[in-house]
């Protein structure tokens, strides 16, 4: 659904859950335990604030202005669907 999906954040969204189940599979192979990766559903997702970049912006009369530019972390949980 994110693939076709016009935002702009869904192609950034689509490669951070396509990261979390190569995660996933490669931490059940390290553990030697058995994970099929079909049945995986995202049990959570949010995003938090990061830190904000504070920048200025010369303006008239010689005085500056803030800028404050935001930044984000976005969390997923993955976890095995019940069948």
């Amino acid at each position: 659904m994110l693939s076709f999906t016009r935002k702009k954040s869904a192609p950034m969204i689509k490669r951070l859950i396509e990261s979390a189940v190569a995660n996933a599979e490669h931490s059940a192979n390290r553990n030697n335990t058995r994970l099929d990766v079909d049945d995986l559903v995202i049990e959570k997702i949010y995003v938090d604030q990061g830190p904000t970049l504070r920048r200025f912006r010369p303006r008239a009369r010689g005085m500056a202005t803030q800028i404050q530019k935001k930044t984000s972390h976005i969390t997923v949980v993955i976890g095995e669907g019940v069948a």
